[in-house]
C-alpha cells in the first residue's frame, strides 16, 4: 500500500510554503490591517490545493526526466512508486478541490485565477516551455506569482496597480532565484536535456543575466510606494534587502570572473529564499506599522 507520504511528496510542500510567504502579506496589505480570519483560512486552504495539484501534475508529466536527475530522482514519479494514473487522478482531484473550495467559500475572481495558475503552470511551463527553451524559467515562473493575485483578489473581489506590482517583483525574482540552483545541478538538467540556461550558456552569461535580473527586481521593489500606501519603513527595508541581494549576485558573478573552481552558487538561491520571505514579511506588516506612524 503507498503511504501518504509518498503523495504528500508529490506535492512539494516546501513549494508551496513558499508560495505561502507572499499570499497572507499580500492579504494583510489588501485589507490595509487583518482581514477575517475565516478568510485567510479558506484562501490558504485553497490556495494551497491549487498549488500542490499543480506540482502533482508536474511531477506526473515530468517523471520521465525526473529519474534521470540526482536531485528529483527519489520522487514517488520517478521511481514509479504511484502509478501514472493515480498521480493524474490525484493532481486533478486536487485542482478541481481547489477551484471549487476558492469558488465557495472566498470568491469567483480568485477561484479562476487560480485555476488559471495551475494550467499556465501544467501547460505553459511544465508542457511547452521547460523542455524548448533556456527562457522557460523565466516565463514560466509566472505562474508562481499568482498567489499574490489570489490573495489579493481574497480581500478585494478586484484587482488593481498594487498586486501587479507585488506580481511582477516575484517574476522579476525567479530567475536569479532559479538559475543559481541550475548552476548547482546542470550536469542533471543536461543529462535530462533540460535547456535551462546554464546548460545552454557559459557561466559568466548566467551570472550576467542574474545581475540584469536582480537590478529589475530591486527597482520594482521599490516602486511598490507608487501602487500602495506603504510607510517610510518599507522603503528603508526594500532597499536594504535589495543591496543585500546586489551584493550576494554580485559575488557570484566575482567568482565566476575569477575561475573559482565552486561559484558557491547556492548562497544566493538560500539568500533569495530569506530576501522574499523577509519582503513579503513587511508588506504584511507595513500595514500596522504604518498605523502606528500616523
Amino acid at each position: 500500500m503507498t503511504s501518504i507520504k509518498s503523495y504528500v511528496a508529490l506535492t512539494k510542500p516546501r513549494i508551496i510554503e513558499l508560495l505561502l510567504v507572499t499570499t497572507i502579506p499580500t492579504m494583510f496589505l489588501a485589507a490595509d490591517g487583518l482581514p477575517g480570519v475565516a478568510l485567510v483560512c479558506w484562501t490558504v486552504l485553497g490556495g494551497t490545493l491549487a498549488a500542490a495539484g499543480s506540482n502533482v501534475l508536474n511531477c506526473y508529466l515530468d517523471r520521465d526526466i525526473d529519474a534521470l536527475m540526482h536531485r528529483t530522482a527519489h520522487r514517488p514519479s520517478a521511481t514509479g512508486a504511484i502509478s501514472g494514473t493515480r498521480i493524474l487522478i490525484f493532481g486533478a482531484a486536487l485542482s478541481i478541490a481547489s477551484f471549487v473550495m476558492l469558488w465557495l467559500t472566498v470568491n469567483s475572481l480568485s477561484a479562476w485565477l487560480a485555476l488559471g495558475a495551475i494550467g499556465f503552470y501544467v501547460i505553459g511551463y511544465t508542457m511547452l516551455l521547460k523542455r524548448r527553451t533556456p527562457q522557460n524559467i523565466v516565463w514560466g515562473g509566472a505562474a508562481g506569482c499568482m498567489p499574490v493575485l489570489i490573495g489579493w483578489a481574497a480581500v478585494k473581489n478586484e484587482l488593481s496597480l498594487a498586486p501587479v506590482v507585488l506580481f511582477f517583483i516575484i517574476f522579476f525574482w525567479t530567475p536569479p532565484h532559479y538559475w543559481p540552483l541550475s548552476l548547482r545541478y546542470r550536469e542533471d538538467y543536461a543529462r535530462a536535456e533540460v535547456p535551462m540556461l546554464p546548460v545552454v550558456a557559459d557561466d559568466k552569461k548566467v551570472a550576467n543575466q542574474i545581475i540584469i535580473y536582480s537590478w529589475i527586481l530591486v527597482a520594482v521593489s521599490w516602486t511598490l510606494n507608487l501602487a500602495a500606501d506603504m510607510s517610510f519603513v518599507y522603503d528603508v527595508v526594500a532597499m536594504t534587502l535589495g543591496s543585500f541581494f546586489l551584493v550576494e549576485a554580485y559575488g557570484l558573478r566575482t567568482r565566476v570572473r575569477n575561475g573559482d573552481e565552486d561559484v558557491k552558487p547556492m548562497r544566493l538561491f538560500h539568500w533569495s529564499i530569506t530576501y522574499l520571505s523577509l519582503l513579503f514579511l513587511m508588506i504584511g506588516l507595513d500595514p500596522f506599522i504604518k498605523h502606528l506612524l500616523a
